[in-house]
């Protein structure tokens, strides 16, 4: 069953980009706060942080109640009251949640739908999670079916082709602008996915240095390593601003990070060469009087997929089919989650008339093949014909409706053919509404093989 799911976590949705920065992880700092779920009674989760998100997503048997726990642990991350951050998560739990882990893994929850990061991201929280002991089967169900959906999404549709096509927009505009990227110098402004990407983009494309800036030094630090450049501390970005031919921002602090004053300034001691400014963020980083500045190409994410596509209709068409995919395999997983959890019961079942089957042939061995199959179906028939029997004796109205319902469920397992189940046939019943008599299944005035069975063991 997939009741039992949780997902519980902050994105670029429900949140400010000062609140993520807060709350994002490193790589590093993960184990202790696995450790610190499963203190909290979470032996199946995994911690999931990215620029657009940072999330819990697990099993338990109380998944509302564990996703209250994980909210409890990031609020301590920040030094607040839970209470003081319930308004910026989302909780979501069973069917919902299954949808989400599987939305994340498409990028189709991402602020860039298509962006090829989250993937590699999700799978990499899902390694360190394993590590730690906390991956049970539960667990690995869904994250290899949210890889599998995927998989299909990347390979049945184009939704991939768009996050590629804006940063080949990006690059196509800065070599427009500048010529040979090997001259250029990139900053990078705030650790967005999408900005991210653009800079590896120009990064591949020849791109001469970047440096880049954050709000937390640290991340700025590992951001530099990963695209071999190196870091100023936010508070000292002017100097690395005069010295940009590119910048692009991807904060997402819900307030401007670069305005027309700053980059006026910059221009000036520039001596007016241009500067191609990419704004990835949503909302804007960007004040945008500064694409009047005469030396400034301000481009956003739509200028850029104007650039990149011909038209929406395609991109769109993309879309629709990729949610169709997570769909059915939302369903899919959710069906193969039920039958799984039948699987005990159909083993009990299967172990009991095996059983009953040996019992028979040590007692009977001697029986001809139709004896002995009368026997062993009358052996097998008579528990539940003592439980309907005791339902079909109580004349209460609850009672009479568990009758109804054992009857329904016992002419769908077995496939019956009767036309109503659970409803009797009225020639067949007495006066008092309770049958009078199934020679099939040893009803009260019936007397059965079984019957006759038991009499001989009396005598």
């Amino acid at each position: 069953m997939i009741a039992s799911y949780f997902v519980i976590g902050a994105s670029h949705r429900t949140c400010s980009g000062s609140l993520r920065d807060r709350l994002t992880t490193e790589e590093v700092e993960v184990p202790a706060l696995l450790a610190r779920l499963r203190a909290a009674g979470l032996e199946q989760a995994l911690w999931l942080s990215t620029c657009d998100r940072v999330e819990v997503q697990g099993v338990h048997e109380r998944p509302a109640e564990a996703a209250l726990a994980a909210a409890a642990i990031m609020a301590e991350r920040l030094g607040v009251p839970p209470a003081d951050l319930a308004d910026q998560l989302y909780s979501l739990t069973g069917e919902a949640a299954v949808r989400h882990v599987f939305a994340v893994a498409c990028s189709l929850d991402s602020q860039i739908v298509g962006e090829p990061h989250i993937l590699g991201q999700a799978k990499a929280a899902h390694r360190q999670s394993a590590a730690a002991g906390m991956t049970g089967p539960e667990m690995e169900a869904l994250l290899q079916a949210g890889y599998a959906a995927a998989k299909r999404v990347r390979n049945e549709t184009a939704i991939a082709e768009g996050a590629t096509s804006l940063i080949a927009a990006a690059v196509q505009v800065a070599r427009d602008l500048h010529g040979d990227l090997m001259r250029c110098t990139a900053l990078l402004m705030g650790l967005g996915d999408m900005g991210l990407m653009v800079l590896e983009g120009l990064r591949e494309a020849g791109l001469g240095r970047v440096t880049v800036a954050a709000p937390v030094d640290r991340r700025a630090e590992n951001a530099a390593r990963r695209l071999d450049g190196h870091f100023v501390p936010w508070a000292d970005m002017d100097s690395a601003l005069a010295a940009a031919d590119i910048v692009v921002t991807g904060a997402g602090l819900g307030r401007y990070i670069l305005s027309r004053d700053a980059l006026a300034a910059a221009l000036k001691r520039r001596r007016r060469r241009p500067v191609f400014v990419v704004d990835t963020a949503i909302p804007a980083d960007v004040e945008p009087e500064v694409g009047r500045l005469e030396e400034a190409y301000l481009y956003d994410l739509a200028d850029l997929e104007r650039v990149a596509l011909e038209g929406r209709v395609g991109r769109e068409a993309a879309l629709k089919a990729a949610w169709a995919i997570l769909d059915e395999s939302v369903a899919g997983f959710a069906q193969a989650r039920a039958e799984r959890a039948a699987v005990p019961a159909v083993t009990a079942l299967r172990a009991h008339f095996e059983a009953e089957r040996r019992r028979l042939l040590a007692e009977h061995g001697g029986l001809d093949a139709g004896a002995a199959t009368r026997l062993l179906v009358n052996r097998l028939l008579h528990c539940p014909s003592e439980v309907l029997r005791g339902l079909a004796a109580d004349a209460e109205a609850g009672a009479l409706a568990e009758r109804a319902a054992a009857e329904r469920l016992l002419f769908q397992l077995f496939r019956l053919d009767r036309a109503e189940p659970g409803r009797l046939d009225p020639g067949r019943q007495d006066s008092g509404g309770q049958d009078s008599g199934n020679p099939d299944v040893g009803g009260p005035g019936g007397d059965t093989e079984l019957d006759r069975e038991k009499q001989g063991r009396a005598s």
